[in-house]
């Protein structure tokens, strides 16, 4: 019991950033992978790449536990479901295969000044909003493919790109928040399983299990907030969060501009 107490202090701080990172990605349907990696590269010193490692196969397990909660909030709309994975998977699957011979990098910083304006214009909608009005959100396929496409070839981007702009169209923030949770873990799953065969067992370090822990245990609390916050509410973090960001991946990335 004694050496059990010195491997939970050491689990205990990347334990709370996946808690912390998984309570906004849950309640919001974005910003895991970028909460994360800010925490353990800013406040834990851990190296860039680890860090992009750790929390790639991470979400595995964070992406299950978030859909199997949205499922049981009955967050999810399975028609926008079906319609989403098919095309994710394959731009996940796509930008998995291409990332050895692309660098993505070089274009982050559009695609976030992309999505800052997107954020802002969701920050209009939820300011004037008094009365929901929901539409169901047609155009998803290239939606979900690009969303795909991005998340695995540069880092991240399924949960920002998918959500925002399905939130655009129209999408009640709830359905949309829970769906994209749940359609993530297929699409995290074709993307980390080779990641995990390619590094094995030893991908598995303290990091890994403490976020893995934090994770799941915060993913039921931010499903219930998706299912009882109200869409004007949660519009307007969702806008914040895109803003905030986006903001923050475009300041890292000013040299590149």
């Amino acid at each position: 019991m004694p050496d059990l107490i010195p491997l939970f202090l050491d689990l205990l701080p990347f334990l709370a950033i996946g808690f912390i990172a998984q309570m906004i990605d849950g309640a919001l349907g974005m910003a895991f992978g970028v909460t994360t990696q800010t925490l353990l590269v800013s406040a834990m010193g851990v190296p860039p790449a680890s860090a992009s490692a750790s929390v790639h196969l991470v979400e595995m397990f964070t992406t299950g536990a978030s859909g199997i909660s949205h499922m049981w909030q009955k967050n999810v709309d399975w028609g926008l479901f079906r319609r989403l994975v098919p095309f994710g998977v394959l731009g996940g699957i796509g930008g998995a295969y291409l990332l050895s011979n692309i660098d993505a990098s070089s274009a982050k910083p559009f695609v976030m000044l992309y999505l800052t304006g997107i954020g802002f214009y969701l920050l209009w909608r939820a300011i004037r909003m008094s009365q929901p009005r929901f539409e169901h959100p047609r155009y998803t396929s290239p939606l979900a493919l690009a969303g795909g496409f991005l998340d695995a070839a540069g880092g991240g981007g399924w949960g920002p790109v998918v959500t925002s702009n399905l939130l655009i169209q129209g999408g009640d923030p709830r359905k949309v928040i829970g769906t994209v949770n749940t359609a993530e873990f297929l699409l995290t799953l074709s993307i980390s399983l080779t990641f995990l065969f390619t590094l094995g067992p030893a991908a598995f370090t303290k990091i890994t299990i403490g976020l893995i822990i934090g994770g799941v245990i915060a993913a039921p609390f931010g499903a219930l907030l998706a299912s009882r916050v109200r869409p004007r509410t949660l519009l307007l973090a969702v806008s914040l969060v895109l803003i905030i960001t986006s903001a923050f991946s475009i300041w890292k990335a000013w040299p590149i501009i």
